[in-house]
């Protein structure tokens, strides 16, 4: 892939919003969310660090684009896709900052993303497909076509990262979670549509993902993580972690870690 100063990204989509999904009727993560976490795209770095540059990257219902524009700082090509035009049409978070690497998609429908130079269009294959809490809310039918649309644009070496919340999210009397299932549901449901977990990525992550798990989702949420491939035997090696990093990553996003950032920093406001 090839991109110049006359290029420019596209999203080939017979429907550019999900108008009918839960999200986009009762906006909520899409409305608040804009997650992001350093320390993940330290380790991405240390994974692909052998593989061709830029990281190509593609984070699927990127709600602010907190995690793509990182991703964009650090010299990646990288775009997300987000399912409600919410941020869209109120240029919240980073929709105001990269409108060029964000674009609304349904997801659940056949899309194609694409690099275009002069009138010639090419597909893009993603070194690494994330999607933050995203799966739980795609209805059991649709899966599979989410499935299909993240294996169309994988690299045979990229991964798919994700996490996934197993309990219900009611909003004004809407949940907006249409698959609640425990691990060993998805682990299986995906195996059957092609994709492989490589539990040894969880590990090297070592609880440093973008949303998730008790330290950036929080308990209620229930949420896991899934590192699958849909060729594992072309997957990259996680690398070696020693006990500095191990120790690094339980202090960061612990307790203790919060607790003294409110004390140092104070406690986090907004601002309207």
């Amino acid at each position: 892939m090839i991109f110049t100063e006359t290029s420019h990204i596209l999203v080939e989509t017979n429907k550019p919003l999900a108008f009918d999904s839960p999200d986009h009727l009762v906006p909520w993560g899409t409305a608040n969310d804009n997650s992001k976490n350093y320390r993940f795209n330290q380790k991405i770095y240390q994974i692909y660090y052998d593989y061709p540059k830029p990281l190509k990257v593609l984070d699927i219902g990127c709600s602010g684009g907190g995690f793509v524009k990182d991703c964009l700082d650090d010299g990646c090509f990288a775009i997300g896709l987000e399912g409600s035009d919410y941020s869209k049409k109120f240029r919240r978070a980073e929709w105001a900052t990269i409108p060029n690497n964000l674009f609304t998609c349904d997801v659940t429908e056949n899309f194609d993303v694409l690099i275009e130079t002069e009138g010639q269009k090419e597909p893009v294959k993603f070194d690494l497909v994330t999607s933050w809490e995203l799966m739980e809310h795609i209805a059991d039918e649709k899966i599979e076509v989410v499935a299909a649309n993240i294996k169309k644009h994988l690299s045979p070496h990229g991964l798919w990262i994700m996490s996934i919340a197993t309990v219900d999210d009611i909003v004004n009397g809407v949940n907006l979670h249409q698959t609640v299932q425990p691990r060993e549901w998805w682990v299986k449901k995906l195996e059957s549509l092609g994709f492989y977990q490589l539990d040894n990525f969880v590990t090297f992550f070592n609880t440093q993902f973008v949303r998730g798990g008790n330290k950036y989702s929080g308990p209620a949420s229930r949420s896991f993580h899934l590192v699958v491939s849909a060729t594992p035997e072309h997957a990259p090696k996680a690398p070696p972690t020693g006990i500095r990093d191990k120790m690094f990553d339980a202090w960061l996003g612990s307790k203790s870690q919060k607790a003294l950032k409110r004390w140092v920093l104070g406690a986090s406001r907004k601002y309207s």
